[in-house]
């Protein structure tokens, strides 16, 4: 998110607009909705007001054309007090709440005693566009807590050493080693080895025959870089794709060369001046495929091809007079590495496609698994797991879509299978696994608890047990389907599936009898307003019930695919062509490198995109100073004037609404030139300068002699594959890989003299060396020194096996390439570090700011659309499919944010030092809150909190304190942001959250007290027998106050942290108190 989008964040509460339309509650006919968290009992509650002036005018006497307004309210007049909202201000006790003891989370503690006496003087703030903070002293922290809290939220891969330490550095290796190796000989990544190596190896042994040798040219190593960088170890689809781009950016490449071959020495002028025309061509062509390198991923081999390609062309021998057939001993021998690395990758142990995609949803049906046994204790460990399988499984069905696959599957039962697989893992997501549900110590006969537990205990227990087994045998069915049945359990019979599948509608079933018949129990009481035990059984059993519905709908889909019983067939890509582009696949994403950086950005991007369109829309307060010309003259009396809403300029102006020709073409030409602004761009800048300032001395006549024989021009290639747009490395990348592309040339000289050229020996050397480096460029977490560790052996080795002992001497040809491939990795890196670096920590930081501004705007956009809303406008199911989307890119933004901080470990503390801790809790808290918004979202499905629609006056009283509760909240978020983005400290002092919720639930307590006491005056005060049938209501409003109430601690804890992070605001008055 860029500073311009980060700073239109509004602080704008969503509009609550009432009037004669009534909003009914799912399956509630009662019109006393309370949307807010009441305390449990008068005597503990924690007053934060004065007793209200006996004087100050009630709430039935407030002024009725406030009804009609919005949250934003005109005029600021004395109205109702601030204090209005002690229950006890009136000459008599009112009428008790319904609800005023359905109490969760207790908001005294988040408030101080010495907080709580503050005088409001009987007046409110009303004016359109603003609200009414209370602040109030800053929040205590005890940094050895905080620091003891926050340990407990880092992720596994801190507990494990440093990567850094030196002592621990070759024990370490040794492990990896160890565990490699294993992995190799008892899994399927042997046979992946074993394709890259014989892709590699078939083409060694071609350029080790002499007359093949001598066919293909002094460049006869130009066949086996092509088996490297596009190795078989892959996916026949990705095989395919991956020759098509390499030959396509080759082809490319040498066609871009060759002409400024041929304009360099097209005439004498231009003979005389060839190296400046050379430099121009080269640059051109860098910085443009350097720019297209960043945008289209799905490009990336054709654009890294290209570049090795123009390198080729334009330091290869670069001289005043051209040898058309140096383009020829470059084009063929690629060609038929490809087709080599084709014929392989096709011909051994074929991979079809669907293995990986297999394989990933069987991993996140192992994990549903275990997040359905029930009950267990509430893990994070676990919700990390199901978030990661959340987007593990979107991110594999993605990668099947991409490419050209051998399948059963046909593309769109995949999309619906992944579709059914993520609503499973979000509601198990939603089930509070820690439950006493399950024990067998009861109260007495009598007891809601025992009855309850009587009830549905065992129903629950085979309704749990039946979805375990719907889910392993659906998860054997997709093993079986796509071909991978050998690893299935045996005991498990996948053409059983829909004997499970009925089982499981059964279970269904009997748990909605036994649930009928305790509704029906005259034991039952008939509100939880005093039972909060009572209610968190029941908010166990009913999210359990809503996941066997999508469990139920996961088996269906899983049956249809196996009773459709198709055969193998092609599949061909069936991803949108223009977000196909923007990505590749899985193989080529590990080779590219950089993976972590590349999935967090491209998260990143994709959440700022999907939260533009919630914030397109800008709250415009009413003008408060109308001049008179402004009044038509026939107009009558005004009502007070509103706010309105209006899409932003900016966002009228990109979707060409309400945008004249002339500011279009200005926004769109804006546009572009803040594109060149961005990181592709300083990418393709980094990249030109570096490879053209190393490539000067090829077009220098002085240096040109050395250069050619030498082939240093190595050295700029190696500076090309090295450098990645977003990462530039850290110090042990460069020490590793400068590492290998020494072991590399050594090796690759000892191969040629320890047989005195022997092509036997050279092979063997060549087996010895490649195996284990070609398992690091194709398997390991660093590709990239393994791809300068196989190349640096490859180009020397087969080049002193060209020369064939005639000079220079096998020590000189080994030293000055190996030379050539340590400059370019070192400028590589160099220059990434100093030139617009990544540094994770930085990246981390900023990250956390803009999920906050995310969380606010999802925040807002959950009350404008899910709590205060008009009749006629309930949310409907896109609005609900658009929300879960936004939930899942939050997903994995948390996921992503944490893979993130792991980069941290890895970088040098030269700047200064690095505590995760703050981070990691911000991290976990900020997701806390998000959980809490999305349990808000699901319980106002069951209790919509739209409390006194039908009331004016009700509704009048309570949109002050509303607004105030949610600005106070999106306030705090801003300046929470803003203050990480630009890392400055956090003012001490801000509005209270907590207090802004005390006094909504103060004056909502009046509220209902005032409507329970009409009612008893209308003589329906009564409680039928209907009420039985608000259970869920009851229990999902228990739910929601309490996912408000947690919103605001989760807030609190939010300010804490990033004052640890980012300081506290100094006031001049501490600085003199210091120094008396």
């Amino acid at each position: 998110m860029t500073d311009e989008q980060a700073s239109k964040i509004q602080l704008e509460t969503p509009t609550f607009r009432s009037g004669d339309k009534d909003v009914e509650a799912a399956g509630v006919s009662s019109s006393v909705h309370n949307d807010s968290n009441i305390h449990s009992s008068k005597s503990r509650r924690l007053s934060l007001l004065r007793p209200r002036n006996p004087k100050s005018p009630r709430l039935a006497e407030s002024s009725p054309h406030r009804a009609h307004n919005d949250v934003y309210l005109g005029s600021y007049a004395g109205t109702t007090p601030r204090d209005s909202g002690n229950a006890g201000a009136s000459g008599r006790s009112p009428t008790p709440s319904p609800r005023a003891n359905s109490n969760y989370v207790p908001l005294e503690r988040l408030l101080e005693a010495k907080d709580a006496d503050l005088e409001g003087y009987g007046v409110e703030e009303t004016r359109d566009g603003f609200f009414d903070p209370l602040f109030y002293r800053p929040l205590q922290r005890d940094k050895s807590e905080l620091m003891k809290k926050a340990a407990a939220t880092l992720p596994e891969s801190f507990k494990k050493h440093k990567p850094l330490s030196i002592r621990r550095f070759l024990p370490q290796q040794f492990r990896e080693a160890k565990e490699n190796f294993e992995q190799i000989c008892t899994t399927r990544a042997g046979v992946r080895l074993v394709k890259s190596f014989l892709g590699f190896f078939i083409t060694y042994i071609i350029c080790l025959i002499p007359a093949s040798r001598d066919w293909l040219g002094r460049y006869n190593y130009i066949m086996v870089l092509s088996a490297i960088i596009n190795h078989p170890g892959r996916a026949v689809g990705s095989q395919i794709d991956g020759a098509f781009m390499t030959i396509l950016g080759t082809f490319a490449g040498l066609g871009w060369g060759s002409l400024a071959l041929y304009v360099s020495t097209s005439t004498s002028p231009a003979r005389a001046g060839y190296g400046g025309i050379l430099v121009t061509f080269f640059v051109v062509f860098t910085a443009a495929i350097g720019w297209l390198r960043c945008i289209f991923v799905r490009f990336y081999q054709a654009v890294l091809c290209a570049g090795i390609a123009i390198c080729y062309a334009c330091l290869a021998d670069a001289s005043q007079t051209v040898g058309w057939r140096k383009v020829f001993d470059y084009g063929i021998p690629w060609v038929l590495g490809q087709a080599v690395c084709l014929l392989v990758s096709v011909l051994i142990f074929p991979t079809a496609g669907s293995r990986g995609l297999v394989l990933r949803v069987h991993d996140s049906l192992k994990t549903v698994q275990d997040g359905l046994a029930l009950p267990r204790r509430d893990s994070a460990l676990v919700r990390r797991r199901l978030a990661w399988q959340f987007v593990n499984v979107s991110q594999a069905v993605r990668d099947f879509t991409l490419e050209f696959t051998v399948s059963r599957f046909y593309p769109d039962d995949i999309r619906q299978t992944r579709n059914l697989l993520q609503s499973v893992i979000r509601s198990i997501l939603a089930i509070r696994p820690d439950t006493k549900f399950f024990e067998g110590h009861l109260p007495a006969n009598g007891h809601p608890i025992s009855l309850i537990c009587t009830s549905l205990r065992w129903p629950t227990r085979g309704l749990i047990d039946a979805m375990l087994q719907g889910i392993k045998y659906a998860d054997s069915t997709i093993m079986k389907i796509g071909g991978q049945g050998r690893l299935n359990d045996p005991h498990v019979d996948p053409q059983n599936l829909s004997q499970i599948l009925d089982s499981l509608q059964q279970a269904k079933e009997a748990f909605d009898s036994a649930d009928a018949l305790l509704v029906a129990d005259p034991n039952l009481p008939s509100t939880y307003a005093k039972s909060p035990d009572v209610v968190e059984l029941f908010l166990f059993v009913h999210p359990v019930r809503q996941a066997a519905d999508r469990v139920e709908a996961f088996v269906a889909k899983v049956l249809q695919m196996q009773q459709k019983n198709t055969g193998w067939g092609v599949r061909a890509p069936s991803y949108p062509l223009k977000k196909g582009i923007m990505r590749t696949n899985a193989q080529v994403r590990h080779d590219r490198g950089g993976l972590t950086a590349g999935y967090y950005f491209r998260s990143k991007r994709q959440l700022d995109r999907a939260m533009a369109d919630l914030q397109s829309t800008a709250y415009i307060p009413a003008n408060r100073h109308e001049s008179a010309d402004d009044i038509p003259k026939d107009s009558v009396k005004q009502m007070p004037r509103q706010g309105k809403y209006e899409q932003e300029k900016e966002s009228q102006l990109k979707n060409d609404k309400g945008a004249t020709k002339t500011a279009g073409f200005r926004y769109r030409l804006w546009e572009i030139l803040y594109r060149l602004q961005g990181f592709e761009s300083r990418f393709a800048f980094k990249v030109t300068f570096v490879t053209t300032l190393i490539s000067v001395p090829a077009w220098l006549p002085q240096s040109r002699g050395w250069w050619h024989t030498n082939e240093s021009w190595w050295a700029v290639i190696t500076v090309w594959t090295m450098m990645h747009p977003r990462v530039g490395g850290t110090f042990q990348d460069l020490a590793v890989r400068t590492f290998c592309a020494v072991i590399g040339a050594v090796w690759g000289g000892l191969a040629y003299a320890a047989g005195n050229g022997s092509p036997y020996v050279m092979a063997v050397f060549a087996a010895i060396y490649m195996i284990p480096m070609l398992h690091r460029l194709s398997q390991s977490s660093h590709p990239r020194s393994g791809t300068v560790g196989c190349i640096s052996f490859t180009i020397v080795s087969l080049s002193i096996y060209t020369a064939h002992g005639s000079n220079p001497s096998v020590v000189t040809m080994a030293w000055t390439r190996g030379l050539a491939f340590l400059v370019g990795v070192a400028a590589a890196l160099v220059v990434n570090w100093v030139l617009w670096p990544f540094i994770a920590r930085h990246e981390l930081r900023k990250s956390l700011s803009a999920m906050m501004l995310h969380s606010a705007i999802l925040y807002r956009g959950v009350v404008a659309k899910y709590i205060y809303y008009a009749k006629g406008e309930e949310p409907g199911p896109e609005d609900i499919a658009r929300s879960e989307m936004l939930e899942g890119r939050l997903r994995e933004g948390f996921v992503r944010l944490r893979q993130l901080m792991e980069l941290t470990r890895h970088e040098m503390r030269l700047r200064a030092p690095f505590d995760p801790l703050p981070y990691s809790a911000l991290i976990s808290t900020c997701e806390s809150f998000f959980e809490n918004l999305v349990q808000v979202r699901q319980s106002s499905f069951y209790f919509q909190p739209t409390m006194l629609a039908s009331d004016p006056v009700a509704i009048s009283s309570l949109t002050a304190p509303r607004r105030d509760a949610v600005a106070v909240i999106l306030m705090n978020l801003y300046v929470l942001a803003c203050a990480l983005r630009a890392d400055r400290p956090v003012p001490r002092y801000l509005p209270s959250a907590a207090a802004a919720r005390q006094k909504l639930l103060d004056r909502m307590k009046v509220v209902e007290a005032e409507q329970a006491r009409k009612r008893e005056h209308e003589g329906k005060g009564k409680v039928s027998e209907e009420r039985k049938g608000r259970r869920w209501a009851d229990v999902y409003q228990y739910a929601y106050s309490g996912a408000l109430t947690d919103i605001v601690e989760q807030l609190q804890e939010l300010q804490r942290y990033t004052k640890e992070v980012c300081g506290e605001a100094v006031w001049e008055s501490d600085s003199l108190a210091l120094s008396d």
